[in-house]
C-alpha cells in the first residue's frame, strides 16, 4: 500500500484551530496520475479517432497571425488574462491529463487573428469568447467583444495592426452573457453609442454606434449577474478553476476557450433590440437577416445570416463541443429540444446558401461540412432532451439516469460535440429538472438532514473513522475514486479536522480531476482537492471587476428592489414593519413600498399619504443608497430613520462561502 504522508490528527487539529481561513495539514500537492489514471486515459487514444485532423485543419484555417503567449494586464497591475502557459503543449497528452481533453486544449492554444471568409475575420483566444469584425461598406460591424476591456482593447490592436483604424458602425450582442458583452469599453466609449429613444435608421444616419441584441437581453444580461450573482461568483471558481495554475496537473481548456479573464468589466445597454418584426437589417450596406433563438444557450439569443459572404452566425447555438443545458455554476435549465429546433430551423433557412458558418466560441466550420455540423450538434441535444424523458418514463432517478445515458456511436465520434463543456450526465440532470424538479418520488428524500447531521449519524453508525478511512485507501488502491471520495466526504462534514480524510478525499478527487474529457469537470474536481488540503481558498480568487456597478446602473427599479428584498433577512426584520414613499426625479417613477413581517412589498406607480417617509432622489442617488455608498444631496420627508431601518437588515453578500466542506 502507498504510504499515506499523514501527520498525527491531535496535531492536525491544533494547526487547524491557530489558523484562519482553515487550512488543512501539509499534503503533498498535486500529486502525480495513480497507474488506474494513467491506465484509464491511455485507453482514449482506442476509443477515438486521434488520427483524425479536421477539427485541426478547421482551427488553423485563415491564419492572419498566430501570438500564443499573450499576457494581458490592468492598469493596477493584476493579470487579466495569459495564455503562455498552455502554449507549446507536446502532442501526447502527460497521464494526468484526458488525451481528448489535452487535444481540445491544444487547439484552443491556437490563439490570434483569422480569416473566416474575404470581409469577416476573428481574434480568437484573448479571452474565453471570440471578437469577430464584418466589414461593411466604410467600416466594421462588431459582433461580441469579450469579457474585459482589457482583453477587447488587445484584440482591436491586433485587428489594427492588419486592417488599419477599425471605424465601428454598429456593434452586436449575440446573447445575454458577461463574456460576450463586458468588454465594451475596449472597443469603443459611452459618447460613441446611439441614442436610444430614436428608431434604428435615425440612429445609423446620427453618425453614432447603435448597440443591437435580441429582444430580452438587458434584463436577462442583468438579472443573471444580480439576483444570484454572488453565489454563481463562488460556484464558478470551481467551473473555471480560478483558484488554480494552467498545465497538466491544473486547469486547461474547458470547451468554450481558455478560461475566465479577469479584467474590467461594463455594460452599455442595447440601442436597438432584433424582434420577430425586425428580423432584417442592412448597417452601412450590409445586410443582416437575424434568427431569434430564445431559451437556448441563453435566454435572449441571435443568430444572424449574411447574405453577402454566404456566412452564418451561430452565436452559442453551436460550438465545436457539448454545450450546457445546465451549467455547473447555476442558471436557469435550458430547453434541449428547442435548442435543437433552432439549429434545425437556421439549417432550413440558411443551410442552402451558406458557405462558412462561425460563432462565438472555437473556429468555424466550410462546404460540405456544413450540414453534418448542424445535424449532428441538434441530434445531440435532441437525444439527450428526449433519451432522459425515455428514461424519466421508465422510473429511473437522476443518478440512474446519468450512469446508463449513452450517445449513439456515430456521435460518439464526432469530435465537435465531445463533452468538454457540458457533459451526458449533468446534461441528462438538467432536462430531469426541467420536467420533474428536484425531488426523485422517493419520500424519503423529502426532507433530509443536513449534509452535516447525516455524515455524524453515518459515521456513528460506521462505528468508526479509522476504520473506514482503512477500507477507502484499499477502494483507492483498486482506481474506486468516486466511492472514496464520496465516503471521505462524510468523513469530513462529520469532523473537519480530521486530516486523513480531507486528504485522502483530496487524492480521489484529483484522480478523477485527471480523468476528466470535460474541462470544467476537471476544474471542480482539482479545486475541490485544493480546498481539501489547504481550506477555504476563495479569498485569494482573481475577479474580473466592475461586473456588479455595470448592471445595477441599468437594473430597472422594480429589480433593485427585489434585489433588496433577496438581500435582507426576512426573519430578522419580521418584528421591525414600515412604509416608505420613494419618487425618481429624473425618470419620473414613483413607488410605495411595505414591509410586513420582514417581507419586503412594493406597488408601483404610486405614493400614499401614509407613508412613514418618503424618499425623493435621482436614479444615481438611490442606487448609491441601495449600494452603500455615499449618497449626496438625497430629499427625506418624514422620518429620516426609515430609510435607515429599511437597510438595517441587508448586507452585501461576499462569495467566500464553504463548498467542499462543512
Amino acid at each position: 500500500m502507498k504510504p499515506m504522508n499523514v501527520i498525527p490528527r491531535t496535531v492536525c487539529a491544533l494547526f487547524l484551530a491557530l489558523l484562519l481561513p482553515r487550512a488543512a495539514c501539509a499534503a503533498p500537492i498535486q500529486a502525480p496520475a495513480e497507474p488506474a489514471t494513467a491506465s484509464a486515459n491511455a485507453a482514449w487514444y482506442q476509443l477515438l479517432d486521434f488520427a483524425d485532423e479536421k477539427e485541426w485543419e478547421n482551427a488553423l484555417r485563415g491564419t492572419i497571425e498566430l501570438s500564443p503567449k499573450v499576457i494581458i494586464t490592468r492598469d493596477d497591475g493584476v493579470e487579466a488574462w495569459n495564455t503562455a502557459a498552455l502554449s507549446g503543449l507536446p502532442d501526447k497528452a502527460p497521464d494526468t491529463v484526458n488525451p481528448s481533453l489535452w487535444r481540445h486544449t491544444q487547439l484552443n492554444a491556437a490563439v490570434g487573428l483569422f480569416k473566416v471568409c474575404d470581409g469577416i475575420y476573428q481574434v480568437r483566444g484573448y479571452d474565453m469568447a471570440n471578437a469577430t469584425f464584418i466589414r461593411t461598406d466604410n467600416g466594421w460591424i462588431v459582433f461580441d467583444v469579450l469579457m474585459c476591456a482589457e482583453n477587447m482593447k488587445a484584440a482591436l490592436d491586433l485587428m489594427e495592426k492588419h486592417f488599419g483604424t477599425v471605424s465601428v458602425k454598429a456593434v452586436l450582442y449575440s446573447h445575454s452573457h458577461v463574456d460576450h458583452f463586458g468588454g465594451i469599453e475596449g472597443l469603443i466609449s459611452k459618447n460613441q453609442v446611439a441614442d436610444s429613444s430614436l428608431d434604428i435608421q435615425s440612429q445609423l444616419a446620427s453618425g453614432k454606434i447603435p448597440i443591437i441584441a435580441p429582444e430580452g437581453f438587458l434584463e436577462h444580461a442583468v438579472s443573471e449577474n444580480i439576483y444570484a450573482g454572488t453565489a454563481m461568483a463562488r460556484r464558478a471558481q470551481y467551473q473555471y478553476g480560478t483558484l488554480l495554475e494552467k498545465g497538466e496537473k491544473g486547469s486547461l481548456a474547458m470547451g468554450i476557450g481558455m478560461g475566465q479573464s479577469v479584467g474590467t468589466v461594463s455594460l452599455f445597454p442595447p440601442t436597438w433590440e432584433i424582434t420577430q418584426n425586425t428580423r432584417r437589417l442592412t448597417i452601412d450596406g450590409l445586410e443582416i437577416e437575424f434568427q431569434l433563438t430564445p431559451g437556448t444557450e441563453a435566454p435572449a439569443e441571435m443568430n444572424a445570416y449574411f447574405p453577402k459572404y454566404r456566412a452564418l452566425w451561430l452565436a452559442e447555438n453551436c460550438t465545436g463541443t457539448m454545450h450546457n443545458l445546465y451549467t455547473l455554476r447555476g442558471a436557469q435549465v435550458r430547453d434541449g429540444s428547442a435548442w435543437a429546433k433552432y439549429i434545425l430551423e437556421a439549417e432550413q433557412l440558411f443551410g442552402d446558401t451558406t458557405d462558412v458558418v462561425f460563432q462565438s466560441h472555437n473556429w468555424p466550420h466550410w462546404g460540405a461540412e456544413i450540414k453534418d455540423y448542424l445535424l449532428n450538434t441538434a441530434s445531440v441535444y435532441k437525444f439527450i432532451h428526449d433519451q432522459t424523458l425515455h428514461y424519466m418514463n421508465k422510473g429511473l432517478t437522476p443518478a440512474e439516469i446519468s450512469r446508463v445515458i449513452k450517445l449513439p456511436d456515430a456521435l460518439e465520434r464526432v469530435w465537435y460535440t465531445r463533452q468538454y463543456y457540458g457533459t451526458l450526465s449533468h446534461n441528462s440532470k438538467a432536462v430531469y429538472q426541467r420536467y420533474l424538479g428536484w425531488y426523485d418520488a422517493n419520500p424519503v428524500h423529502l426532507n433530509l438532514l443536513t449534509p452535516q447531521d447525516s455524515a455524524k449519524k453515518l459515521v456513528e453508525y460506521l462505528g468508526s473513522s479509522r476504520a473506514v478511512l482503512e477500507k477507502a485507501r484499499k477502494d483507492f488502491e483498486k482506481g474506486e475514486y468516486q466511492w472514496v471520495a464520496q465516503i471521505t466526504k462524510e468523513l469530513v462534514f462529520a469532523d473537519p479536522t480530521d486530516i486523513e480524510a480531507r486528504n485522502l478525499c483530496a487524492d480521489a478527487l484529483e484522480q478523477l480531476g485527471y480523468q476528466a474529457e470535460s474541462g470544467t469537470w476537471r476544474n471542480a474536481y482539482l479545486t475541490g482537492a485544493l480546498e481539501m488540503r489547504r481550506g477555504n481558498q476563495a479569498s485569494r480568487a482573481k475577479m474580473a471587476r466592475g461586473l456588479i456597478k455595470a448592471t445595477m446602473s441599468e437594473l430597472p427599479l422594480d429589480m433593485i428592489l427585489d434585489f433588496l428584498s433577496v438581500m435582507s433577512d426576512s426573519n430578522a426584520a419580521q418584528h421591525d414593519d414600515l412604509t416608505l414613499n420613494i419618487t425618481v426625479t429624473d425618470t419620473d417613477e414613483k413607488y410605495y413600498i411595505v414591509r410586513r413581517h420582514g417581507v419586503l412589498l412594493y406597488y408601483k406607480g404610486e405614493t400614499r399619504p401614509d407613508a412613514e417617509a418618503s424618499l425623493i432622489c435621482s436614479r444615481a442617488q438611490l442606487t448609491a443608497v441601495f449600494t452603500g455608498e455615499e449618497a449626496k444631496d438625497v430629499k427625506v420627508e418624514g422620518n429620516p430613520a426609515v430609510l435607515t431601518r429599511l437597510m438595517k437588515y441587508s448586507a452585501p453578500f461576499k462569495a467566500t462561502f464553504n463548498i467542499i466542506e462543512p
